[in-house]
């Protein structure tokens, strides 16, 4: 929806005013919505009864923000890439 249509709407005749109202309702959404972010570090065991790639998450957990991982090479963190699709497992990986 563009300024315009609001204006139009809202029958105001003021894009200034408009763009105001706006901010302020984005302002007023983002400020009425709290958020409770923490960090946690886990160490990761393989497991012997489940496979290398399922890890226990905390129960609570609503969403992930982003996942890193500790290389032991240089000690630094690396982020793992996000993956919006079920992972195909029958596909080989066939890079050296």
């Amino acid at each position: 929806m563009t300024v315009r249509e609001i204006m139009e709407r809202t029958g105001s005749k003021n894009p200034t005013l408009t763009i105001a109202w706006i901010k302020d309702a984005i302002n007023l959404i983002q400020s009425s919505s709290a958020e409770k972010i923490k960090v946690t570090k886990r160490d990761i065991i393989k497991s012997v009864n489940s496979e290398d790639h399922i890890y226990e998450l905390p129960a609570d957990l609503i969403s992930l923000i982003k996942v890193t991982i500790k290389d032991t090479s240089d000690a630094k963190y690396k982020k793992i890439k996000r993956i919006i699709q079920e992972p195909s497992y029958l596909a080989e990986d066939t890079s050296p």
